[in-house]
């Protein structure tokens, strides 16, 4: 689904790159009240390019799942904790490389259609990576 229009286009980086079912499914969902505890600790090998073959692992008692990822924010998915890095969108064209610069506008449309800044329990303003600032919300303030 996601390259039905094209490696290159900006709608298809927002709405199909993520199967946010899988994660919920094969990640959150196991590590969540009454799932199995185990989970798969990767779903897609980024240098293949396809569906990674993965053994699901189990979660230690009292573990903690970090879920690195892009526009995770505002479709549902079950996270205890949001911790949102935010790139001001002058930053973000200034560190894109040339050959990703087609992904800009979904991130724009995401700042504008979900407001991360707005959903997360804490952000972290990295438009500088050398100086990050933490800003705490809601429940940690």
């Amino acid at each position: 689904m996601r390259l039905e229009r094209g490696r290159t286009d900006p709608d298809a980086r927002y709405t199909d790159w993520l199967d946010a079912g899988a994660l919920a499914r094969e990640v959150l969902d196991p590590v969540g009240p009454g799932g199995s505890g185990e989970y798969l600790p990767v779903l897609w090998d980024v240098e293949r390019d396809r569906a990674a073959r993965a053994v699901p692992r189990p979660m230690p008692p009292r573990g903690v799942l970090l879920v690195p990822g892009a526009l995770l924010q505002g479709i549902g998915l079950a996270f205890d904790v949001v911790v949102h890095l935010r790139v001001a969108p002058a930053a973000r064209r200034r560190r894109t490389p040339a050959e990703r610069d087609w992904e800009l506008p979904a991130f724009d449309r995401y700042d504008d259609e979900v407001e991360p800044v707005s959903l997360a329990d804490a952000v972290v303003l990295t438009d500088s990576p050398d100086h990050p600032a933490l800003v705490l919300q809601g429940r940690f303030t």
